[in-house]
């Protein structure tokens, strides 16, 4: 193969038990292990594995690069041992890019059809105060990415997958709203989301101010660098 893309995994979108976090990180960590362990002893082809931006935890108005440090929370250290199998890969000569993935927003999938539903009630609005930094990436550019890192042989390790332009909720929200012709005031408590959701509705609030510095500096261009136009697009 020339190119293998690891994107397996359980969904974070459930509650987290004991027993579903096991999941989580099996679902990752044996999956991963079996692609490195199936590869020649010899091998060339360039592995794109999948992570996310849970990686850096909670940052508040940080600007996150690639180089920034690992967060404490449970999908930061998950982050970082899937991304620590995926590198196994290495020492059969392949080429490893982590691809940790912003928000993917898209029509067919990803977090849009999953917001919709309450914004066209005239339900919606952002998480706690709104205030927190939303990482995102239009499904699009996360194919032309990869196509991108196929043919740029010089890049390799962690590669955040976000647009240029990371957004606050409250500002993702009035976006919804108006491109909708619905309201997107209505907050939904802090408080409301870690009890209801538990360590899942700490890491919905969570804030990561993301920026892909490796693909920007080694010339790749987003065709939706801005998330009204990226809205607008999966809506519309």
């Amino acid at each position: 193969a020339d190119l293998i893309l690891n994107l397996a995994g359980r969904s974070i979108f459930h509650p987290w038990t004991e027993n579903y976090k096991t999941k989580l990180r099996e679902s990752r960590i044996r999956t991963t292990r079996n692609l490195v362990a199936a590869l020649p002893e010899q091998s060339d082809a360039l592995l794109c594995s999948a992570s996310a931006v849970g990686f850096y935890g909670s940052r508040g108005e940080s600007k996150l690069t690639e180089t920034s440090p690992r967060g404490d929370d449970f999908l930061a250290k998950l982050s970082e041992e899937w991304e620590a199998e995926a590198l196994a890969a290495e020492a059969s000569g392949a080429r490893v890019v982590l691809m940790r993935f912003g928000i993917i927003l898209g029509s067919e999938g990803g977090a849009i059809p999953k917001m919709l539903p309450a914004f066209r009630l005239g339900l919606g609005g952002p998480l706690g105060s709104g205030e927190q930094w939303f990482p995102w990436l239009h499904v699009e550019d996360l194919y032309r990415a990869v196509r991108f890192l196929m043919e740029t042989a010089d890049i390799r390790g962690p590669v955040n997958f976000s647009a240029p332009h990371p957004i606050r909720q409250a500002e993702l929200a009035k976006l919804l709203g108006r491109l909708l012709h619905r309201p997107a005031f209505l907050p939904t408590p802090a408080l409301a989301v870690k009890l209801a959701m538990g360590e899942l509705g700490e890491a919905l609030l969570a804030s990561q101010r993301v920026v892909p510095e490796q693909l920007s500096e080694a010339g790749f261009r987003f065709s939706h660098g801005e998330i009204k136009y990226a809205l607008r697009d999966i809506i519309e």
